[in-house]
Formats: C-alpha cells, structure tokens, sequence
C-alpha cells in the first residue's frame, strides 16, 4: 500500500494542505532534503496568513537569520557588533521588554559567552544631509581566566556556530512569549509559528539538545498556536518525532512533471531515521566518544525493533535468547538506569568506561541479531578487517 496521502501542483497549495490539517492537530512535522523547497513552503505557509497589516504566522527560516547581520568595526577592529534591522516586524513591540532575560536562560544551556542588547545614535549621510538613525546591536563578552584571574573580554566576535545558537535563542525566546498568549503580549496575533532547519549548521550534539528541549517547549504550551517543524537532518527530525508522538509526520518530495510535490506519510514507516541514528552510535562507539543521552537514542531504536518483532516490552526483547539470560537482564537494567530522563542533556556528560563497555556490547549484540544492510556501516567493516 502506497503511503504517499496527496499531490500537489506549487507549494500554495502544500502550504493550503498543511493549514487545512492543523485545524484538527497541534503539530506538523516534516521531512525533506535540501532543495525540495522547505524554506520557500515556509514563506507560503506565511503569506497565506498575512492580510494587509494583519498576519498569523510567527516563522524562523534563513530568511529569519538574515535580520542579524554583522558590523565588525573594520576601521578600528575593536568594536564588533551584531546589528538587528529592526524595520522587521519581528521585533515590534519587543526591544525594551525582558527579552534578554529569557534569552540568556536558553542561551547558557549551549555556551559560555554572554551578550548585551543596546542601542546607539549613528549618522548615514543622504545627498547633502546628514540623518541620524537610531541603531539596535548585541555585544558579545566572555570571562577569560589570566594569570589566575577572571576577566570580562567584551566586544568578542563569536564563532559562526555561535552567532547560530545565539539566533536561535532569541527566536525560541521570541516563540515562549507567543506560546504564553499573555493578554497585551506583542506576539498576541502569532496562531502559527512555523520553524524550518533551526540546527542546519550545528552538530549532533545540538541536534539532540534543540530538539529535546523545543519538544518540551510545544508540549507544555497550552496548545491554541500550532506548529510546523520542517527539516532535512535525519537525528533532528527523529527526535522530534519522538517527542511529540502525536504530530502529523510528512516527508516533503519534489517532482517533475504536472504534479510538482507529493506529501507521504511517515507515521509508521519513518524514512530510513532509525538508520540514521545508528550510524552516529556506531561512529560514537568506533571513537569511543560515548555520552550518557546515546543510552537514550539507543533505548529508542531498541523499543521500535521490539514493537516490530511483536515484543510486548523491552526487557523481553533483549532476553530473547534465554529468559534466564542474566546478561541480558543486566543489559535491560542498564539501559533503563543510564536513560533515566531521556536525552535531555544540554551539557552532555562522557560516560564511565565501564558503561562505555556495557553501550558498545549492547549495541554490537543488537547489530548482529537483527541484520543491517553491512554497506550501510562502513566503520563495522573496518573494524572487522582488522
């Protein structure tokens, strides 16, 4: 039975589709590969909101990213700022409120500089007259330990991955206020918020934490803004799965031809994420660069393959060979004593050397029980010819 739902002539008309079904459902998770068009659906799902001065759609997207822009003081090369345009609406009614705050607590989950938001008079010359434009920036600092001493470097360039984190803070900032709907909030009008690729260029690392902690963020909100999430990172897009097990999940396709797109639906075949997610534990396990939330990915994996084998749990499943397997019965105790609050670990801790020799026998046993295509794991063959 084919799982492909419907077909469509321009993203419009995706963008109609997925507006037509959150009428019933809280959230929409989707899956694509880079230049399906998952940005330009976001855009579409936006104008479809947007009536003269009104508009419903909260979106973060590259387009998002690009209302930060840098002034990196190339004449002196002392004051670098990070410049907001605020002739977006995205930051109406925002700037003099406590969002700083808000961000700094998101913030410190991933990294270790601080930031403050200011505002500065400047001249732009227009023809023969000077005009004055008041300007809204972010400067960076960091404590820095010398000869012993802590000390406050300010005006900092912050790294590329960074200034990533640090925009997507802000907007998750920006989404927590709009998910409140407090009454004279400023993001009182947002019914939508529309979120596409936030962890594009940030490792695994953070794909897991993200994704953790905006699975979090959505479930605890009251529900009356629903939600959109389109990515093209497998790690990203499974988790989110996981975590709002409810959602309508789609993979987006692009064709040629008359029908230009086609949704299909990955409720209970996802595309090929539990392999995804292997191949990183594999890899994690080859480096011996374990962590305490790869316990968690690994329980996940596990709990699908004994659903699908008819196992009525996990301790069963692993057990399989002998119910008095006692290796087993510790491997199931390990894995539920080292998942214990899943994988929600924004400071991720390297485990024990022992627990990284209990993960690796877990994982190679379940590996070799339930076979993988071998061409699929290249750090296992390379292992194996040594």
């Amino acid at each position: 039975m084919s799982n492909e739902l419907a077909t469509f002539t321009d993203l419009s008309a995706v963008a109609s589709h997925l507006r037509e079904k959150l009428a019933d459902k809280k959230y929409v998770l989707l899956f694509a590969y880079n230049g399906t068009g998952k940005t330009r659906l976001s855009m579409e799902f936006k104008n479809l909101g947007k009536n003269d001065d009104t508009r419903d759609t909260l979106y973060f997207n590259a387009f998002t990213e690009d209302l930060f822009y840098w002034d990196n003081d190339l004449e002196s090369d002392s004051s670098r700022e990070l410049c907001l345009n605020t002739r977006s609406r995205f930051f109406n009614g925002l700037l003099g409120t406590a969002i700083d705050t808000k961000i700094r607590g998101l913030l410190h989950r991933h990294v270790d500089f601080d930031f403050k938001i200011k505002t500065k008079e400047i001249e732009l010359k227009e023809g023969d007259q000077l005009i004055k434009q008041l300007i809204t920036y972010v400067s960076f600092e960091r404590e820095i330990l010398i000869d012993g001493v802590l000390e406050i470097i300010d005006n900092i360039k912050i790294s590329r991955g960074e200034e990533n984190i640090f925009i997507w803070c802000f907007f998750l900032a920006v989404a927590q206020i709009a998910l409140d709907k407090e009454e004279g909030s400023p993001y009182e009008w947002v019914k939508y918020i529309y979120i596409d690729d936030p962890i594009s260029s940030l490792d695994d690392n953070y794909a897991i934490s993200v994704a953790n902690h905006l699975g979090q963020l959505l479930k605890d909100s009251s529900g009356e803004v629903k939600t959109v999430i389109s990515s093209h990172h497998a790690l990203f897009f499974n988790i989110m799965c996981n975590e709002l097990k409810k959602a309508l999940k789609y993979m987006l396709c692009k064709h040629d031809g008359r029908v230009k797109y086609s949704l299909k639906d990955t409720t209970d075949t996802p595309y090929f994420h539990h392999v995804a997610v292997l191949k990183l534990l594999n890899k994690a396990a080859k480096r011996n660069e374990l962590f305490t939330y790869h316990f968690g990915m690994l329980r996940n994996i596990m709990e699908k393959a004994a659903s699908f084998h008819g196992f009525n749990n996990l301790s069963d499943f692993i057990r399989r060979d002998d119910d008095n397997d006692p290796e087993g019965v510790l491997h199931h105790r390990i894995i539920q004593l080292l998942n214990h609050g899943g994988y929600s670990h924004f400071e991720p801790q390297e485990m024990m050397e022992e627990n990284k020799q209990h993960f690796k026998n877990i994982l190679t046993k379940f590996m070799a029980d339930y076979e993988f295509n071998p061409g699929l794991f290249p750090e296992l063959n390379e292992e194996t010819a040594a």
